[in-house]
């Protein structure tokens, strides 16, 4: 299996992401230009977290129109495996890929630190290797990471169970304490309703060892590799 990580005009995040993959899970690795529209073979596409075109208009908006985005989609709606971290996230939205926007976090301040997320569902390309209920400390850094949606949506992502992190409290409680930036439902990550693209605003490749404060960031890293190796058997 291989991984591509976009890169665009101001991500940060696309050397951390390519180490989470390359050299802590030992898989196949490539950056992949905003500019082309070739994804390198890759199995699986990770969008980084970090500030694409400055954030200038409104973030994600000017990337959802980079040429790798016009490959991302058709790569998306052809059933292959998409993940938006943070800034990441944000693109997905504005290109449609996912639905809902972010808005300034409720406090109106950068936050940069580090939150608790209860996994909702299990059956995703980023959380098939963790228990349903499963707390994890995963780092944020945005200022624009509120997520919302209309009512409609809303219930839409409910019922088909595409809401797939929480922001939740140490312990997993239903709290407005442990939702950071005032987020509708406590919402930090969510799928398609084919469930293979995903964006969370957490930065899970910050999280992939102990030194960094917490190694939880690996479940999703490696719930990528089981869903690619379930999807190869699938088709064997």
């Amino acid at each position: 299996m291989k991984f591509g990580v976009v890169v665009f005009p101001g991500s940060n995040c696309d050397h951390d992401a390519f180490y989470a993959l390359g050299n802590v899970l030992k898989r196949p690795v490539e950056f992949i230009w905003h500019q082309s529209q070739d994804l390198a073979n890759s199995d699986a596409i990770i969008l980084p977290g970090g500030f694409a075109y400055g954030d200038y208009l409104r973030t994600g908006a000017i990337a959802r129109f980079s040429p790798v985005m016009k490959a991302v989609g058709k790569f998306a709606n052809s059933g292959g495996m998409v993940l938006g971290i943070c800034n990441g996230f944000q693109i997905l939205l504005e290109a449609g890929l996912l639905p809902g926007a972010m808005m300034r976090n409720s406090g109106l301040r950068f936050i940069c630190r580090h939150v608790y997320i209860r996994v909702e569902e299990t059956d995703t390309l980023v959380t098939n290797a963790a228990r349903q209920g499963q707390i994890l400390k995963i780092p944020i850094a945005h200022s624009d990471g509120n997520y919302t949606c209309d009512d409609v949506t809303l219930r839409e992502l409910e019922r088909n169970r595409q809401i797939v992190f929480r922001y939740t409290t140490p312990d997993g409680t239903d709290d407005a304490a442990g939702n950071p930036n005032g987020s509708q439902a406590s919402i930090a990550g969510i799928c398609n309703r084919e469930r293979n693209v995903a964006g969370l605003m957490p930065h899970p490749e910050r999280a992939v060892e102990s030194a960094l404060g917490s190694a939880d960031g690996m479940v999703i890293f490696r719930s990528m590799v089981e869903a690619l190796v379930g999807a190869a058997r699938a088709t064997a």
